[in-house]
């Protein structure tokens, strides 16, 4: 195969500078922002003192607040049918509703003047009591089904089975909130031509960026470009409309003027989401040789006062394994920060710790190897619907990883292994699951008579790898150089750009390009496979370039919802579809070394192996699962936001203080892939691995520790003081 040895298709363009990033523009006469923020934890703005700020050379605009005229209304919550990660837009009211919200925006001729003006503005409040954590006085309970009509998962008599269960086991799990920390900050540049607005902004969604906005100026999508070629990093933090967009529209335009903003890391913190608190209580029913009999999984997790963002755990851990019988309920604890939102794994990650921690808990407790356990209670069908998975291979992910991690060496008493300079040695292990999901897909592919074949449709490359995957793609379904093919994504110029998160955009991109490539074929009179002479075929037509556009939806949705895609709103389908269900599955082996003194972790080597149907592009699928077992290392072992009581907001709001890993951290990731079609979801057998070969690792991370001290872990980060 002529592209088998590829490469990222734009490996040269990052390594060499030469790609641009949102806020990497320079147009000419440009002007700098920078918000300041309020240092109270809850109340209102009294006065604004903006003089000194006003004072400074270069500053050529500061707006503290932007009327109804300007503004005409919120930009809706993404998931209650908006745009953005919350409901609340800054600069529209004198209501502080949580620390580090933005109380002004100020606009200068650079970026020195501007962040030094920002630290010049003086706000007095009217303070209101807050609450940041979620066990505080003032916290607000919600049962979920009942508050937002969100159904508990459940099947058969989950409590009357555990009660009757020979073997119970109840333990709960702490999982802290946590931030995305992108490496690329938050920001872009927004400018006016004429009546048309340009935002170069690093997004995930760059239809609800260009329909949210437009909603909120009051013009026309159609004059609204939304351009994001590149994202150094989303993670979920740019899944949605962020709230410093429309104020710098209106600012430019009054200034006529682009201008740009980039986030500082200690204000993003605020200006974006972040993993939400979640406390998970897991109750496991089990025989004596540990086949699961029932499952309770009872989730409380944070939101905010002004959206209610939704727990999702359940949906998972209930298809972990064939329970006959499962329930829990699921809760929304109102505190007062920011709409806490999506981060890689959302709610997967946490929940699949939770859950799996508990699962090696019950195989000590029957007396069974955590593997051969977890096999045992493998299903092919998923227990809440009934139906069919649409193809699971979780048991060779588990026997695959058990042979290439040597599983078999593994000494089942905790605290029995040491290393040789006396380091206590634990080997765990932990299965992941994650929903496969599609959203509706628009692809334009044109052919040239010189051979080249560009190809647009929706889908953002935020480092995942999507760019290369199309290419190859395409370079392979036609037989041609993956040089001469020029892929187009986050660009609403050339498709509607519907969010690319929860690793559908393969499943999403991919099956819209195969239909229009099919169609294209169609015209070229070509066969509907096997190799084509590109240029040969367009010039004898007798036209310079030919072109096809093709459209997907997922299984069981209505055509309908392509209209929902091009309003800039979120319609995705899955994991449970009218015939089938269908996950993306994993299993993850750890060793850790525990110093005997200090009580250090290492974690020398990990063996992960994840099915995510066909894999399209091996490197980048590679990368994605190194990526998310170095993640997955961090969250067990290092990140945490610490909330301040005192005054709001977060303690540790910089890189130095919200430690991740460096390269001393990680040693050897051994990752493999089952590369097993699954025909049955789409007809070219992509699901996801992104995010599923992040779930389990913590869990995995902390079964490891359990192993080397025999200490259980119910809280995250695991820190020295867990295992004096």
């Amino acid at each position: 195969m002529k592209n088998a040895d590829l490469r990222r298709v734009d490996a040269y363009e990052k390594v060499t500078g030469t790609a641009l990033y949102g806020a990497d523009r320079v147009p000419a006469d440009l002007a700098y922002a920078a918000f300041a923020l309020a240092t109270i934890g809850k109340g209102r703005t009294v006065d604004i003192d903006t003089s000194a700020a006003e004072a400074v050379p270069g500053v050529r605009l500061v707006v503290t607040r932007f009327s109804s005229d300007e503004i005409l209304q919120g930009p809706g919550f993404l998931m209650n049918g908006g745009y953005a990660f919350q409901s609340l837009q800054p600069l529209l009211s004198d209501v502080v509703a949580y620390y580090g919200q933005p109380i002004a925006l100020i606009v200068a001729d650079t970026p020195v003047a501007a962040t030094e003006a920002a630290e010049l503005i003086r706000a007095r409040y009217e303070t209101e009591p807050f609450t940041v954590r979620i066990d505080d006085e003032g916290a607000t309970i919600l049962p979920q089904e009942a508050t937002i009509g969100l159904p508990d998962t459940k099947v058969g008599d989950a409590e009357a089975a555990f009660a009757a269960s020979p073997v119970q086991i109840d333990e709960t799990y702490n999982h802290p909130a946590q931030n995305q920390v992108p490496m690329e900050l938050h920001g872009g540049v927004v400018e006016w031509h004429g009546d048309r607005l340009v935002v170069h902004e690093s997004t995930q969604t760059a239809g609800a960026v260009r329909n949210g906005l437009a909603k909120q100026l009051g013009i026309d999508p159609a004059n609204v470009e939304v351009i994001s070629p590149y994202i150094g990093g989303g993670f979920g933090s740019r899944n949605s409309m962020q709230p410093h967009i429309a104020p710098l529209a209106l600012v430019a335009r009054r200034l006529k003027r682009p201008v740009k903003l980039v986030i500082p890391r200690a204000q993003s913190f605020y200006t974006g989401s972040f993993r939400p608190v979640s406390r998970h209580r897991v109750r496991l029913g089990a025989d004596p040789s540990g086949r699961l009999l029932a499952a309770i999984h009872d989730v409380d997790q944070q939101t905010s006062r002004h959206d209610l963002y939704p727990a999702m755990y359940t949906d998972v851990t209930a298809r972990l394994y064939g329970v006959p019988n499962f329930g829990g309920q699921q809760r929304l604890v109102q505190t007062d920060t920011q709409t806490p939102g999506f981060m890689r794994a959302p709610y997967e990650g946490s929940a699949s710790w939770a859950f799996e921690s508990a699962i090696d808990t019950l195989a000590y407790a029957t007396g069974q190897d955590p593997v051969e356990l977890r096999l045992a209670n493998d299903t092919a069908t998923d227990p809440i619907t009934g139906n069919p998975f649409s193809s699971r291979h979780l048991a060779e992910c588990l026997k695959r990883g058990a042979e290439r991690f040597g599983w078999e060496k593994r000494d089942p008493r905790p605290g029995s292994m040491r290393a040789e300079d006396g380091s206590f040695v634990g080997f765990g292990v932990a299965a992941g699951c994650y929903p496969a999901m599609v959203a509706p897909g628009t692809a334009h592919v044109s052919a040239a008579a010189d051979g080249r074949v560009t190809v647009g449709v929706d889908g953002h490359e935020m480092g995942q790898g999507i760019r290369s995957a199309i290419a190859l793609f395409v370079a392979q379904d036609l037989d041609i150089s993956v040089q001469d093919v020029v892929v187009q994504i986050g660009d609403s110029r050339v498709a509607p750009q519907h969010l690319t998160a929860g690793s559908w955009g393969s499943a999403t991109a991919l099956p819209a390009v195969h239909k229009a490539l099919r169609e294209l074929r169609k015209q070229l009179g070509a066969a509907d496979t096997g190799a084509l002479d590109v240029a040969a075929a367009v010039r004898a037509t007798g036209h310079q370039s030919v072109e096809a556009t093709a459209t997907n939806v997922g299984p069981g949705q209505p055509p309908e919802v392509l209209d929902l895609a091009r309003s800039g709103l979120i319609a995705p389908a899955g994991p449970a579809f009218p015939e089938f269900t269908a996950f993306s599955w994993s299993a993850h082996f750890v060793e850790v070394r525990v110093e005997a003194t200090t009580r250090r972790i290492r974690v020398p080597r990990v063996v992960s192996v994840a099915d995510g149907g066909r894999v399209v592009s091996p490197v980048t699928a590679a990368s994605q699962i190194r990526g998310a077992v170095v993640w997955g290392i961090s969250g067990a072992l290092r990140e945490a936001n610490e909330a301040d009581p005192r005054f709001g907001g977060f303690l540790n709001t910089t890189l130095e203080e919200y430690p991740v890993p460096v390269n001393a951290d990680i040693q050897h990731i051994d990752v493999d892939y089952i590369d097993e079609p699954d025909l049955v979801f789409n007809e070219i057998g992509v699901r996801g691995i992104g995010e599923v070969a992040m779930i389990g690792v913590s869990a995995a991370v902390a079964n490891a520790v359990f192993h080397a001290t025999g200490k259980r872990q119910h809280q995250l980060p695991i820190r020295i003081e867990h295992v004096l």
